[in-house]
């Protein structure tokens, strides 16, 4: 793997951590803006709000620029968001500052989905955007629980200038590692990548990936209710375990990767099926302290062994135009998932069978998605199941 996908891992990793670690600081905020801990939360949907409008306008208003550049131009704003966060004087402030920041994620990660595939050969185009998206799974098993730790020991703001610094490290590291030829022009223009977004399998690839991803995270969003009321783990064992999900999201991601590239529809079926069997059964692994722990690794593993299919597969969907507006989408759409999943969540905890039976009920999710991947297959006569990935391309 060329040394430029590790330069688009560090810029994911820097907006990997300033996505999640705001959710270890939420009562440090709280307490020192003034607000309630509720209203601190909203950061946190501002932040995702952020990702689903910022990426198709930027992707839209950069779609001429040399792709190096966008990268270079998104990891400035990253830099600048998070050095807005550190010196926000009040609560609007840094809402503001959030969702700037958050209009850089969903482009960076959409185009440097294309950027990376076009560093590899064809056989490795799903382990090379997996590769990049390695750098937001280490942000979640070493960065955000960092972040944490020294947001809580010197205070919220020194987390965000740790961030900026990283923006600063990643801006130079791309700048420096990827290369030259990805600063041509793109050819398509935007009347053309619109109708790329308007074909079904396109469409019906965006749904798919809200739909797989709001399962994972209407049992994440509530992970530490789960492990405590349901599990009986105290309050100070949930970080420990957290690191198993996270080893496992590392394992998943590049295993998701490996098997698009030879295998990219049965990839997409597939890990969306095992998604669904770990959500299911996960029901009644929480009753046993040892399985819980083994489980949380599996959701880690099954979650993220669906990105690099999903995202290959819209890409392949919106080849020939419009694929860095199409990938940024698909980037909108797991983030839209994310919320999605953490409203269906808490709807079944407040008003549904409950907190012991929320996994059953995210395992519904993936199942729809994979109705609706079906249906994309039978409206692309051209998808053959099982022909790989590189033959396609």
């Amino acid at each position: 793997m060329p040394l430029a996908l590790y330069a688009l891992a560090a810029g994911a990793f820097g907006i990997g951590v300033t996505e999640f670690v705001i959710m270890g600081l939420l009562l440090d905020v709280s307490t020192d803006l003034g607000v309630s801990i509720s209203a601190a939360g909203q950061l946190i949907s501002g932040y995702a709000l952020g990702v689903v409008i910022g990426a198709p306008l930027l992707t839209i208003a950069t779609g001429r620029w040399p792709r190096k550049t966008v990268l270079l131009a998104l990891m400035a704003i990253f830099t600048l968001g998070n050095l807005a966060c550190a010196l926000a004087p009040d609560y609007w402030t840094l809402m503001a500052a959030r969702v700037l920041t958050a209009f850089a994620h969903g482009t960076f990660f959409g185009v440097g989905s294309v950027v990376a595939t076009g560093l590899v050969a064809p056989n490795k185009k799903a382990s090379a955007i997996a590769l990049m998206f390695t750098g937001l799974t280490i942000a979640n098993i070493l960065g955000v629980p960092f972040g944490t730790w020294l947001g809580q020991a010197f205070g919220w703001r020194a987390t965000f200038w740790a961030v900026t610094l990283v923006g600063i490290v990643a801006f130079a590291i791309i700048l420096l590692l990827v290369p030259r030829s990805q600063a041509a022009l793109e050819k398509s223009d935007l009347r053309g990548d619109l109708a790329v977004l308007g074909r079904a399998p396109v469409l019906l690839g965006f749904a798919t990936t809200v739909l797989g991803y709001a399962g994972v995270f209407a049992v994440f969003t509530y992970i530490a209710p789960l492990l405590t009321e349901i599990t009986g783990f105290g309050e100070a064992a949930v970080s420990p375990i957290l690191l198993v999900f996270g080893g496992g999201l590392i394992a998943g991601n590049l295993a998701g990767g490996k098997f698009a590239d030879r295998w990219l529809v049965p990839s997409v079926l597939g890990s969306l099926v095992v998604l669904a069997l770990v959500l299911g059964t996960m029901t009644f692994a929480l009753h046993n302290q040892t399985m819980a722990v083994i489980y949380v690794g599996l959701l880690g593993a099954a979650a993220f062994a669906t990105v690099a299919p999903l995202q290959m597969w819209v890409l392949e969907k919106a080849e020939g135009a419009g694929q860095s507006l199409a990938s940024s989408f698909n980037i909108a759409a797991f983030n839209l998932g994310n919320a999605a999943g953490a409203w269906l969540g808490g709807v079944a905890i407040a008003h549904g069978p409950g907190l012991g039976a929320v996994t059953w009920v995210a395992a519904l999710l993936p199942l729809s998605a994979l109705g609706v991947a079906g249906l994309a297959l039978r409206l692309d006569r051209s998808s053959v199941l099982g022909t790989p990935a590189s033959v396609r391309s």
